[in-house]
């Protein structure tokens, strides 16, 4: 099995662990972000930035938790990505409503973070879990670089000084190609989702033609006292497991 596919555990583990914690908590930033973000003073989109930076390193340290302490949950699987959807989505958005950057690029990127999430969900319902494979956390970490630098305030840096003039239009110029950089990957890492997922789900379905076909051919047949109990098995929700499928988020 690949390793980027795997298998909805059954093992039940409590929503209440420190995973979840900060999984909830970057969701709770999100609105104090957007306050700071529309905010005049510089002091305050400072302030947003922070939160910003915040809240993303959350991301990181909410997941490694979970697969190293064990504490993944089902809460956790639905919960998490819609805390990055709505940080990175509304830090995009933001950026077009001051006329950073166009409305196309926040467009497109939010169709594809919501589309890819929509299929992640889809699958689960399946019983299989598709993790996020290197060039989704090439992705990721695109997209919050480029975020990051283009939410500091370098308009400020004028006002300290107009030497400093030059400093904030190449800052803001990385920022931009960063953000370029960013939206080529994520168009990218889409495709090859929807590829893969599509190879996925004909491997779902193939695998489920062989089981009805081999239940009407009995082959799977046995004694009452011989079967097998749900509890020595995988269970029914884990009986379909795709193969050979890489993903990205």
């Amino acid at each position: 099995m690949n390793d980027n596919v795997s298998r909805v555990q059954t093992r039940r583990i409590s929503n209440l662990n420190v995973a979840n914690a900060l999984t909830v908590t970057r969701i709770v930033l999100v609105p104090v972000f957007i306050y700071l973000a529309l905010r005049p003073s510089y002091l305050e989109r400072l302030l947003a930035f922070v939160v910003f930076a915040i809240a993303a390193i959350t991301d990181k340290f909410d997941g490694h938790l979970a697969r190293s302490w064990g504490l993944i949950t089902d809460f956790g699987r639905i919960v998490d990505p819609i805390a990055d959807k709505a940080l990175t989505l509304s830090a995009f958005a933001l950026l077009s409503w001051q006329a950073v950057l166009p409305w196309w690029v926040t467009i497109v990127i939010a169709v594809r973070e919501l589309g890819i999430t929509w299929l992640r969900a889809a699958f689960l319902r399946r019983g299989v879990v598709v993790a996020a494979a290197y060039v989704g956390k090439v992705k990721t970490l695109l997209q919050i670089l480029a975020l990051g630098t283009l939410l500091i305030p370098w308009d400020y840096l004028p006002v300290l000084d107009p030497a400093y003039t030059w400093l904030a239009e190449a800052l803001v110029s990385l920022g931009l190609a960063l953000t370029g950089a960013a939206l080529a990957v994520t168009v990218y890492s889409g495709i090859t989702y929807i590829v893969d997922g599509m190879r996925i789900s004909k491997e779902l379905d193939a695998q489920a033609d062989d089981e009805d076909q081999a239940h009407s051919n009995g082959e799977g047949a046995c004694d009452e006292d011989d079967c097998p109990s749900e509890q020595d098995t995988d269970g029914p929700s884990q009986q379909r497991v795709a193969r050979g499928a890489a993903s990205q988020d």
